[in-house]
């Protein structure tokens, strides 16, 4: 899934967050204030996108909802499982998403 940075994700970014558009390709900033320029919204957009794109691997870990992570984690304990033994469920669970998922070097 890639995801696509807009222009108006990149002005909000850049600190202005009053302003209309873009109409026709332009935006309409408030009398007074300097608007960015074409090439800082470019920068911008390339930057919110290198972003978005390294943090991937993140997105795709699907965990388990908390509750049942905390469910596995209480019967490991009330069936007298060690956590530093791996060998139960809420370990393995969420070792088989880290091990799909590999944090990028």
């Amino acid at each position: 899934m890639h995801n696509s940075i807009d222009r108006i994700t990149a002005v909000h970014s850049l600190g202005f967050h009053n302003f209309h558009g873009p109409e026709s390709g332009e935006f309409v900033f408030p009398d007074g204030e300097t608007p960015p320029t074409e090439e800082a919204i470019q920068a911008e957009i390339i930057r919110l996108q290198s972003d978005y794109d390294a943090k991937k691997y993140q997105r795709d870990r699907n965990y388990p909802d908390i509750g049942e992570q905390l469910d596995m984690l209480w019967h490991a304990i009330d069936n007298g499982e060690i956590l530093g033994d791996k060998s139960c469920d809420f370990f393995k669970t969420l070792k088989k998403v880290k091990d799909d998922n590999p944090k990028p070097e």
